[in-house]
């Protein structure tokens, strides 16, 4: 596995699992989540439980290029000119599940209106418009507790240099 969960060519196995099936093992797993997370897992792209192994690989904003931070729109424009994809929203529990050596976070805060530090987010496409409805997930261990989150974040929110995304690696690549 890996000992920096610093992601790069990470193979994953995602899907494979009904909803119900996946909320055990992440509960099984000791994973754990936040109310944003949970209405995500609630969203029908977890309806189809069709499984399939993906390449996920890890950028910081700064190493996509954008080294005085950007929003989001400029975060994934950049990640698609270096050949990234955006991950399926599914990616982000089985990512969790499968990061099971994730360095702890250098402080227990877990909301403070700003990217929280240790955090993985999962770079997806947002599944809703509405501001109050959660982006995607991200991953973070907390004082030895693994977390699959959900963060909120409107289009003016400006993604600092050292925040690390999990980009999908295409399979031509």
């Amino acid at each position: 596995m890996m000992s920096t969960a610093k992601v790069e060519g990470f193979i994953v196995q995602v899907g494979g699992q009904t909803r119900t099936q996946l909320e055990r093992t992440l509960r099984d797993a000791g994973v754990h989540l936040n109310a944003y997370a949970e209405t995500l897992l609630a969203h029908p792209a977890f309806e189809d439980p069709a499984g399939r192994t993906l390449r996920i690989v890890e950028r910081t904003v700064e190493q996509l290029g954008l080294e005085e931070g950007a929003v989001l729109f400029q975060v994934f424009a950049a990640a698609r000119n270096q050949g990234l994809e955006l991950c399926p929203l599914a990616v982000g529990p089985y990512l969790r599940l499968a990061l099971t050596d994730q360095v702890n976070a250098p402080d227990s805060v877990l909301s403070a209106g700003r990217s929280p530090t240790g955090a993985i987010h999962i770079a997806s496409v947002p599944v809703s418009e509405d501001v109050e409805y959660p982006k995607g997930f991200y991953l973070r261990v907390v004082d030895g507790q693994a977390w699959l989150r959900g963060y909120c974040c409107d289009d003016t929110y400006v993604w600092t240099p050292e925040q690390r995304l999990a980009f999908l690696l295409p399979e031509s690549h």
